[in-house]
């Protein structure tokens, strides 16, 4: 780092600690933002270790592997199927708290008292696709594996209704110690790959693919009449556990992407018919890969947090400061990525080897996101019919869908609001009435979502302020700025400083424009360039002699809008150009 890129990091934390990055003009305010980035990559990535063999080296290295090996060709473990997560925060910081500290208070008290719906508050910026979208996109990124002969009690008060006591939560699985772990919390892996590159729809194990797979030009299987995946995959996607949880809004986008994905091979396989199966197979998931990467990065986030400063910010990671217009026309003119964007600049892993982390899973709950219930709309008008989220959750989603139809799903979602993510506000059906496998147990998921944080040793709120360069709340007024909350949070927790991460990220005040709070964007500022910068797919191997011309093109030209168009043009009328995420027209009668 140069002289210039040291300066800017403590002009930039005395900027935001004494005006704030959000009240800046536009220009200073980026530059705020990127040394606290650079102030970030310096102290909040821990690397929790990651050697390991990997598999064996591919014979093409030009296409994404299925475990995700070989990404990095030096370190080519890095990153694969079931390697660690990392850290945001130190590792003395990250111990869980023994018991008194695992439930106290309970976390069944917390979803009950301070997470729980009393009535949908709509965020009504953006539309239901945006809810759908991330919960689509974390399964690509993250999940632990649980175990249920070592469960978590939890003894309940003598007024809660829930139907076992007491409440058993199967514990999260830890990885095997290891000599070099000395001084290491427990550290967990993931259930994935932790690279961004698909797998929610392409998998990460042999069986899976050859489901998935037609193996005839590269394609996937797609029901032609439903335009949905095959039943033959449900068992694969609709599964027990935290990669299971299938729903309606699920099923439309994996449909969504499982047709882009064929219509790149289509593409592909008109200028090189004599490419194998294989080959078309490979280059398209590289492709479709890029191309939700973009949509993740250039539309989904700038309508979840619409301030101007993190709209210029997030299209900055893709075209650069210098814009759109200049990246498209002239191509790269630095190889510097804050200046050209992230694709084609050179590969970064700052200061730790490449992995997601316990503390990004952390402020990834977005569950106030669902509602509870539902109205699906026809293109052609008359009443729309009314679902709750049981029936179209897992186990169930299929029928219903299969008569409102993928297009009108489509539509519905684009019209309709998902909830805010404050307090209060945490669906109800997945509190009282939720079963992630249609025929397992009833779980709570508010109560889990609070003891997985506890559980993996994740910082609560305040100390999670602190670690992230931010100053301390003093008060429960000073976190909630409303006093019947500030009461609230006050009769759960003895001391602000119990208060836990997710509670405080649902009860900060939020920048203009954010559906979340600051502090949980300092890890999205950490995390999202991050998960591009090191990606070599992302970076040095972002080429045309990689994607292809085609591929490149298609990439720059993708949007959420016109991929929804190409496969459903009935939406033209009232789908949102410039940013599909946020809410659409309604069609006429």
């Amino acid at each position: 780092m140069g002289f210039a890129r040291r300066l800017i990091i403590p002009v930039a934390s005395f900027l935001d600690t004494r005006i704030g990055w959000d009240r800046l003009p536009r220009p200073l305010g980026i530059l705020t933002l990127i040394g606290l980035r650079d102030q970030l990559r310096q102290r909040n990535l821990l690397d929790t270790g990651w050697e390991r063999e990997p598999s064996k080296r591919p014979a093409r290295l030009d296409a994404r592997t299925l475990d995700g090996a070989w990404n990095d060709l030096k370190k080519p473990a890095m990153g694969s199927l079931n390697m660690r997560f990392g850290r945001n925060v130190p590792f003395d910081r990250a111990y869980p708290g023994g018991d008194a500290g695992l439930l106290e208070p309970s976390p069944r008290v917390v979803s009950r008292r301070l997470l729980a719906r009393r009535g949908f508050i709509p965020a009504e910026s953006l539309n239901l696709l945006a809810a759908a979208w991330i919960q689509f996109e974390v399964h690509d990124w993250m999940s632990h594996a649980t175990d249920e002969a070592k469960p978590i009690s939890l003894e309940l008060a003598d007024d809660d209704d829930w139907p076992e006591r007491p409440m058993r939560i199967p514990s999260s699985v830890p990885e095997p110690p290891d000599p070099t772990d000395e001084g290491l919390p427990p550290v967990y892996g993931t259930r994935d790959t932790h690279w961004w590159d698909g797998s929610q729809i392409y998998g990460h194990d042999a069986g899976f693919q050859e489901k998935v797979r037609t193996g005839i030009d590269g394609k996937l299987h797609v029901d032609t009449n439903t335009k949905l995946h095959h039943e033959n995959l449900d068992e694969l996607v609709d599964e027990v556990g935290p990669r299971g949880n299938f729903w309606v809004g699920l099923a439309i986008l994996h449909s969504l992407f499982m047709r882009e994905h064929n219509a790149i091979c289509d593409a592909l396989r008109r200028e090189h018919r004599d490419w194998t199966d294989e080959q078309l197979y490979d280059k398209a998931r590289l492709i479709n890969a890029a191309v939700m990467a973009k949509i993740h990065t250039v539309e989904w986030t700038p309508a979840i947090i619409a301030h101007p400063t993190t709209v210029l910010g997030m299209n900055a990671n893709w075209y650069g400061l210098l814009g759109k217009g200049v990246r498209r026309r002239f191509g790269r003119l630095s190889r510097s990525d804050i200046w050209s964007g992230i694709p084609g600049s050179p590969t970064d892993h700052h200061t730790a080897p490449y992995s997601l982390t316990e503390e990004f899973v952390a402020v990834y709950r977005m569950h106030p996101l669902i509602p509870d219930r539902y109205e699906f709309r026809s293109l052609e008008g008359g009443e729309p019919t009314r679902l709750e989220f049981a029936e179209i959750g897992p186990g169930f989603w299929r029928k219903p869908l299969e008569q409102v139809g993928v297009g009108d799903a489509f539509y519905s979602f684009g019209v309709a609001h998902p909830g805010a993510i404050v307090l209060h506000n945490y669906p109800t059906s997945f509190i009282e009435d939720f079963r992630p496998d249609s025929k397992g147990p009833l779980v709570d998921l508010a109560t889990i979502d609070v003891l997985r944080d506890r559980e993996r040793g994740v910082p609560r709120y305040n100390e999670f302020r602190s670690l992230m360069h931010r100053k301390p709340v003093a008060s429960f007024e000073e976190l909630a700025r409303d006093q019947g909350a500030a009461d609230e949070l006050r009769e759960v927790y003895a001391h602000v400083d119990a208060v836990d991460l997710m509670v405080g990220l649902f009860a900060e005040s939020r920048p203009r424009g954010f559906a979340f709070c600051d502090t949980a964007f300092r890890v999205f500022l950490l995390m999202a360039s991050r998960r591009l910068k090191s990606d070599r797919f992302f970076t040095t191997d972002y080429t045309a002699g990689v994607y292809t011309p085609t591929g490149l093109e298609w990439i720059d030209r993708a949007t959420l809008s016109s991929v929804l168009l190409r496969h459903h043009p009935e939406l033209a009328p009232v789908i949102r150009h410039d940013n599909a995420f946020k809410p659409w027209g309604r069609a006429s009668a």
